[in-house]
């Protein structure tokens, strides 16, 4: 079994034996049919994955890597808000008629800041900082800029990561506002593994931990079925991750850059419908 396998299970047991339901309120998001779309919920689910160890990802179900891949590198890389720039339609629910998903995620790493160092986006500040002050505890980015967000068409989710050195090692911490967790728990954690990685890799670093904090993590009701055939299925041991060693710029990496060997999961072939 890999750890993110008993990671996700807990977290899954856990909010369905012992959640709280929102079925007696009004709730925003909707199903494509109308129907409000409503969870039962945990506050505060912390998770702990040693990067150095294993590679994330749940074999319970398939995660898509090189999609998870791809939208990471279009916030944090490419610094994009335009699902024009994007290999998914994952986004295009939230994007309007040019493609833009307004003042959010991407948009908000690539804003300008001036510091006594010089000019900096938050992306490059950490860049900067790894390489030059990385046992600084003021390593850390922020995307949910409650200025810009009535131009935002989603309030982001995973709204800040925390990074932190301890010898050699790079850790992070990724903070999430909301966790929908049959659809995005896994892939989240996959993305920042990667990212964390990344950062390791061109800053001289040893990967450490990455820790996951989620405020509200949930399971929507019409994806309970779903999650329960997963839980009952076989577990297989965790794949081999690898990165492009050659790759010595943040801004140089690709997503055939990273893959996975090895990489077994159980075939369910239902799917999960996305709330918006």
């Amino acid at each position: 079994m890999s750890l993110a396998d008993k990671l996700f299970r807990e977290t899954c047991n856990e909010i369905l034996t012992n959640g709280v339901w929102d079925k007696d309120y009004p709730v925003r998001p909707k199903w494509l049919d109308g129907t409000p779309a409503h969870t039962v919920k945990k506050f505060c689910v912390v998770n702990r994955y040693d990067l150095s160890k294993e590679f994330p990802i749940i074999t319970l179900r398939r995660t898509a890597f090189k999609s998870a891949v791809d939208e990471i590198l279009w916030i944090w890389q490419k610094k994009s808000n335009n699902v024009k720039d994007l290999n998914s339609h994952i986004w295009d629910s939230w994007a309007d008629e040019t493609g833009s998903i307004g003042k959010a995620y991407g948009y908000q790493l690539g804003v300008k800041h001036i510091y006594p160092e010089g000019e900096f986006d938050q992306v490059d500040r950490v860049l900067f900082d790894l390489k030059n002050n990385p046992h600084s505890r003021r390593i850390m980015t922020n995307i949910y800029n409650f200025e810009d967000l009535h131009e935002m068409h989603l309030y982001p989710c995973a709204y800040s990561v925390t990074f932190n050195v301890s010898g050699d090692t790079l850790n992070a911490i990724l903070h999430q506002r909301s966790n929908d967790v049959a659809v995005a728990n896994n892939w989240n954690v996959v993305q920042y593994a990667v990212l964390v990685h990344m950062f390791a890799q061109v800053s001289g670093l040893k990967v450490g931990e990455l820790v996951h904090v989620i405020a509200d993590a949930h399971i929507y009701d019409r994806h309970i079925p779903v999650i329960e055939k997963m839980l009952k299925g076989e577990e297989h041991p965790a794949p081999k991750f690898v990165i492009n060693k050659d790759v010595k710029n943040f801004y140089d990496f690709k997503v055939e850059d990273f893959a996975l060997i090895d990489y077994e999961y159980n075939k369910i072939d239902e799917k999960f419908e996305v709330a918006v």
